[in-house]
């Protein structure tokens, strides 16, 4: 008997779990506009090098200001004006003729730029010129979920009001911390607290309320041109997830894995009754084997990273896990960062790829339980690199074509960001789940900082980026199948439940017995 009995006796789906899902909701709603910011507020407007300066020179007095611009800055291979470079000399011959000026002794920009600001007043690059969890396991999901949103908070306000871009960025890296670790105590408080049939149901829904955050960010981003004033304002509803804290309850599962027994009562109680079930009595908790089994074992010791790798089922789940999340969060970035390439508007670019998620989500929750989560999983991710290779052969001039596979792509890249967070919350055991969403969540971290590396590699050739993007997908993907299945099994609740499978598949046969 496990932790899943006791929530069969007090609903394990109902208004109870719902609103758990709403309080988090807000939290969760600010996490795409966070990370995905900076597709706004480090834009690059069209630019030019500042020949301001030349307004004083004799020879210029009679030029008009698109003639200065001709003997000051050389034309790229597109015909418009370079972003970053300018003549060394002026080159007033360029009046007189149509010589190349391709050939001509240039500089880096010796002033500064000139920029574009029809579309942006001020982002990063325009102000300061740039030319293009252990203590969780300890300390339970509540407590450092309130960590979590203040000092995200407190450090996406600061980074507003910094003057220095080296501090920005500093500021920025920490918010990323507090913001991350949001991400990971919402969806691990959410599923620890639902039965084994409604946890596709419970990961999924919950993951709208990103794809609201997504589609919001292009609106609030298209009306706010300043980029201190659209940090603030997409900052601003941690303030009232701090409110709502109070009322998110902490995780039973936990707390019973770690000999709370009493604290743990108090929440299913809580449970029982918003749910319109009976109480459970201490004694019953008490009875159950898994309880006193945890309770001894984990008093006796405190569960940290190295566990991940201690034993050999472990090592070999986490390995796996690690090159998933880091093929599914450089392929998601890698193509969610990509909002220029299409020929539509940025801001419509991005607000398709939010809405095309939320027919994503809902198609991979029925898929998820009719075929599993390692098969989802995979299919996803390879489908996505398939979505990928097909835009590489696509020529530029079939600009909508291009677009539809890429909004194709982008839903199945979310579809298995997704499934990925389910799917590792449910591999992983209560004693170390949160700590295994931290190491995953870090690797998941790494690809999201070298997706935007990989894009500018299409400076060195063009197509580079996308055949990255897609044979990373593939591998991913290919890895998926290698592990093990978790639809209609039991949570894990201690490392021996992953190191004896047998157990787990004596719980699924006890599953579909009470199903019939």
């Amino acid at each position: 008997m496990k932790f899943e009995t006791i929530l069969e006796e007090i609903n394990g789906f109902g208004p109870f779990q719902i609103t758990i899902l709403v309080l988090l909701s807000t939290s969760r709603m600010v996490l795409p506009c966070h990370f995905l910011l900076n597709n706004f507020i480090a834009a690059v407007p069209p630019h030019r090098c500042d020949i301001s300066m030349l307004d004083d020179g004799e020879l210029f007095r009679n030029l008009t200001q698109e003639q200065k611009l001709t003997v000051s800055i050389p034309v790229g291979e597109d015909g418009a004006l370079k972003s970053c470079e300018m003549f060394a000399e002026p080159q007033f011959q360029l009046l007189t003729n149509n010589s190349s000026s391709t050939e001509l002794p240039t500089v880096w920009c010796q002033r500064g730029w000139v920029y574009d600001n029809s579309t942006f007043t001020s982002t990063l690059a325009t102000e300061h010129h740039r030319c293009t969890s252990c203590a969780v396991s300890r300390y339970g999901r509540k407590n450092l979920l309130l960590v979590s949103y203040i000092s995200s908070t407190v450090l996406g306000f600061s980074s507003a009001f910094v003057n220095s871009y080296t501090l920005f960025a500093v500021l920025r890296f920490f918010t990323g911390l507090g913001l991350t670790g949001i991400s990971i105590i919402s969806i691990v408080l959410s599923v620890e607290w639902v039965d084994v049939s409604h946890r596709s149901a419970i990961g999924v829904i919950g993951s709208l309320a990103w794809s609201a955050g997504y589609m919001l960010l292009a609106g609030v981003a298209f009306l706010i041109n300043d980029w201190r004033t659209l940090t603030m304002v997409v900052t601003a509803p941690l303030g009232f997830a701090v409110l709502t804290w109070w009322w998110v309850p902490e995780s039973a599962r936990w707390l019973l894995a770690n000999g709370k027994v009493e604290r743990a009562q108090f929440y299913l109680d809580k449970c029982a009754k918003f749910n319109k079930k009976e109480k459970l009595s201490k004694e019953k908790l008490l009875s159950l084997p898994s309880s006193i089994v945890m309770i001894q074992e984990n008093q006796a010791k405190n569960y940290t990273y190295f566990h991940l790798i201690k034993t050999q089922r472990m090592r070999c789940l986490t390995l796996l896990l690690g090159i998933v999340w880091y093929g599914v969060a450089t392929t998601y970035y890698g193509i969610s960062l990509n909002i220029t390439g299409f020929g539509l508007n940025m801001y419509l670019t991005h607000f398709i790829y939010g809405a095309i998620e939320v027919p994503a989500k809902l198609t991979i929750y029925c898929f998820l339980n009719i075929f599993g989560r390692r098969k989802c999983q995979a299919a996803t991710l390879l489908l996505t690199g398939l979505c990928i290779g097909i835009n590489i052969f696509i020529s530029k001039d079939l600009w909508h074509v291009r677009v539809v596979v890429a909004a194709l792509g982008k839903g199945l890249s979310e579809a298995s960001f997704t499934t990925v967070f389910l799917y590792t919350t449910e591999l992983y055991p209560t004693v170390i789940r949160q700590n295994g969403l931290g190491y995953t969540s870090f690797i998941s971290r790494l690809g999201v900082s070298v997706a935007p590396l990989i894009l500018l590699l299409e400076d060195v050739w063009t197509l580079l980026p996308q055949i990255i993007l897609c044979s990373v997908a593939i591998i991913s993907g290919l890895v998926a199948l290698m592990l093990p299945e978790t639809l209609n099994v039991r949570l894990p609740e201690t490392i021996d439940d992953i190191e004896k499978p047998r157990l787990v598949n004596l719980h699924i046969k006890y599953i579909k017995l009470i199903n019939v």
